[in-house]
């Protein structure tokens, strides 16, 4: 696949460009430019960003970084089989627990809810950081509300990150799910004091909160091109009325 001039490899974390440098040098430098693909691409292509992944996969499969980017490329794709095969060879090289809420996501999109849950009830959920506990209890609601338990969902969704005021970079979503979670059981008010909350938190527009909100208030946006048309439309009509 085509890699722009602009690319140079060099944009790949440190820690990625280290673990390259297992390999010969002129290999080392198509597969970095490859990562960088992946990276660019994940958000706004994810197809493509997954050719990139396999081009990748193809010159470097044991390089734990390929293995991740490969899993996330084909997480991005709903390939979750896939996806979770590849987290799974990046553990194995890695030996580190980073991946298990993801992996554990995987499950679910494969059906299989129950079994992210155990994942969540796991000894590896107690070494993830507070980003990744917090990721893991995403996840745990998420399958809840799979199997149908919307209340476990809301239960599991509240936690001392929930309740507190300091913003980090989870906070936005986690209030986003649980004001999803309200809503879906029917909880209406508290569901707008929650997305009102995620709003407040949603520094970056990582999550549409501020339409839900709006949703909830009644308030509807007119695109103002289609506004302006049909405008034009009656100026017409009137014209042709006088005509």
């Amino acid at each position: 696949m085509p890699i722009p001039e602009d690319v140079t490899g060099e944009e790949i974390d440190k820690d990625v460009r280290q673990e390259l440098q297992s390999l010969p040098k002129t290999l080392a430098e198509d597969v970095a430019k490859n990562l960088v693909m992946v990276a660019r691409l994940i958000d706004e292509d994810p197809e493509a960003a997954y050719g990139y992944s396999r081009v990748a996969l193809r010159l470097a499969s044991r390089v734990a970084a390929v293995r991740e980017a490969a899993g996330f490329a084909a997480y991005a794709n709903q390939k979750y089989g896939e996806a979770l095969a590849e987290f799974r060879a990046a553990r194995r090289m890695t030996g580190t627990v980073d991946l298990w809420p993801v992996m554990a996501d995987c499950e679910r999109g494969l059906g299989r809810p129950e079994k992210a849950l155990d994942m969540a009830g796991a000894p590896e959920v107690h070494k993830l950081d507070k980003a990744g506990q917090v990721e893991m209890r995403l996840v745990a609601a998420g399958a809840r509300r799979d199997m149908g338990q919307l209340d476990a969902a809301i239960v599991t969704l509240q936690s001392p990150e929930l309740a507190s005021n300091s913003v980090q970079p989870w906070t936005a979503r986690l209030r986003y799910a649980y004001a999803d979670a309200l809503l879906a059981a029917g909880r209406q008010d508290e569901a707008r004091e929650w997305f009102a909350k995620a709003v407040e938190a949603d520094r970056d527009g990582s999550t549409d909160a501020s339409d839900r909100l709006a949703e909830l208030d009644g308030v509807e946006f007119v695109d103002a091109l289609d506004e302006s048309g049909d405008e034009n439309e009656n100026e017409s009509s009137e014209d042709g009325d006088e005509d």
